[in-house]
């Protein structure tokens, strides 16, 4: 039950983060999904470290957990969009 909780939040924070980045047109559900948790993964290796919070990824559902996981999401689109049309947008 938890993987499948871990999957609906992945998604919303990729689609949340997509939307912020004016990606959503581009992608569609799959991609919003793997957006998000490879985000939460980046956003765990990165920038829970510095802000001392867990990701989704390591079962933390916290409000603190949820940022650095969108935040590392917004990231990840932002590095993309930089290799795929050498801006960052």
């Amino acid at each position: 039950m938890n993987f499948i909780i871990w999957i609906v939040v992945g998604g919303l924070l990729g689609w949340v983060a997509s939307m912020i980045m004016h990606t959503d047109a581009q992608q569609g559900i799959v991609l919003n999904v793997v957006v998000g948790i490879v985000g939460a993964l980046l956003g765990g290796w990165l920038l829970a470290p510095l802000f001392g919070t867990g990701t989704i990824n390591q079962n933390d559902f916290s409000i603190g957990s949820l940022l650095v996981s969108l935040l590392g999401a917004v990231v990840l689109l932002a590095a993309v969009n930089l290799f795929r049309q050498g801006k960052p947008r």
